[in-house]
């Protein structure tokens, strides 16, 4: 039903699904702001919108997830998500409403959530075979379902893998958003546990301090770094290599992975280039940064990537950066896709919008995302160039 039903597309292959949910959002600022009702939200649709934008409209129908529309549910905002071109199964109820829920914005854009109608959780048990077989997962829960979520899928795999031997044998990459209010240090052992079943864990810089009863987290500061090397000597993933991605808002991202340097990134907006005017709202910013990023991390050889290659060769330490993250710049290359996406999320009260351009191309905001990629990407070379050293990306 609807835009593109992965059920009746069963063989076509998933590079991304999210078992995030779409919620119908009001949001309120503090102060004079007026506040907006009745607008698409959810962290599972701003990933998608992420992931969508660096797969590209080619393969737009490879980022699934699940949509449950209500008995409430507006016209006008099913014409904008068909309009992404996604791999998307919708599920219809009439006898129930939309998830709808409150936001409100305090201080040093601290967010406040509430729930206005009962939620419609998706599990593992609700994806098609083809999302089952997805090459990344988005999650966005508590520690104990992260660890349910994961387990699940991997035994679904391999149940079916017994069956249909041909199917991908291979471990997806699963990216993980710890939810706020399970952020605090009672909560600390479940979410090092937690960390060990997935390849990228990424609370922001608030949530990653209340972790360890602490008000934020900061780069700069010695206790803070301890916090990453604790995390990271329990072990991210199987394998205990993955990384912690820890985003920052204005001040950008961090990412860190067991035996490497630090890799920050600054956000695509900076206050200290004056662009702090074009950051409307970042509701969902965060959620489109992990889908981006986990796109990125199998968009080898495509659009993205082949610019990206291009550009960072311009860069002399470059080689270094890739030596020092391994994969052939697998992480860097998809934090840049990140950033890239986050920024066209902010520039407008709830999700960008897409549109085809007089030459036939696909634009966000009136912009192409692969221009915009090569503006930042020419931006970051220019500053590494500037320095004698690689230390404005690799940081102890």
């Amino acid at each position: 039903m609807g835009d593109g039903d992965s059920s009746a597309r069963g063989e076509d292959e998933v590079d991304f699904c999210t078992l995030g949910m779409f919620i119908i959002d009001d949001i309120e600022f503090e102060g004079s702001r007026p506040p907006v009702y009745g607008i698409i939200g959810g962290a599972g649709s701003f990933a998608v919108v992420g992931a969508r934008m660096v797969a590209g409209k080619e393969h737009g129908k490879a980022v699934s997830w699940i949509l449950d529309v209500g008995s409430d549910f507006p016209e006008d905002m099913m014409n904008i998500i068909q309009s992404w071109g996604t791999g998307c199964i919708i599920r219809e109820d009439k006898e129930r409403l939309t998830t709808r829920a409150w936001n409100g914005y305090g201080a040093n854009e601290k967010r406040d959530f509430k729930y206005l109608t009962p939620k419609l959780r998706l599990e593992p048990s609700m994806l098609s075979h083809s999302q089952l077989f997805s090459k990344t997962f988005h999650m966005v829960c508590s520690s104990e379902r992260c660890v349910n979520i994961v387990q699940e899928i991997l035994h679904k795999r391999k149940s079916l893998q017994e069956h249909a031997p041909s199917l991908s044998a291979s471990n997806p990459i699963f990216v993980w958003e710890p939810v706020p209010d399970r952020c605090t240090p009672e909560d600390q052992e479940k979410f090092l546990a937690a960390c060990q079943m997935v390849d990228l864990v990424s609370p922001n810089e608030l949530e990653l301090g209340m972790m360890f009863g602490r008000p934020g987290w900061n780069a700069a500061d010695e206790e803070d770094r301890e916090l990453v090397r604790k995390i990271l000597q329990s072990g991210i993933g199987l394998d205990r290599q993955g990384c912690l991605v820890i985003r920052a808002g204005k001040d950008g991202s961090y990412s860190y992975s067991k035996g490497r340097k630090g890799l920050w990134l600054p956000a695509y907006y900076q206050p200290q280039l004056g662009e702090s005017s074009k950051v409307i709202d970042p509701t969902g910013a965060g959620n489109s940064f992990l889908g981006a990023l986990v796109q990125g991390m199998i968009s080898e050889g495509r659009q993205s990537h082949t610019l990206l290659d291009t550009t960072l060769t311009t860069s002399s330490h470059w080689d270094e950066i890739k030596t020092t993250w391994g994969n052939d710049g697998q992480v860097p290359k998809a934090m840049i896709c990140a950033t890239v996406a986050a920024g066209f999320v902010v520039e407008q009260i709830g999700v960008p919008s897409v549109s085809k351009a007089a030459n036939g191309r696909e634009t966000w905001n009136g912009t192409e995302f692969i221009e915009r990629l090569r503006i930042y990407t020419q931006r970051l070379c220019k500053t590494l160039e500037q320095s004698s050293q690689s230390h404005d990306w690799l940081i102890d």
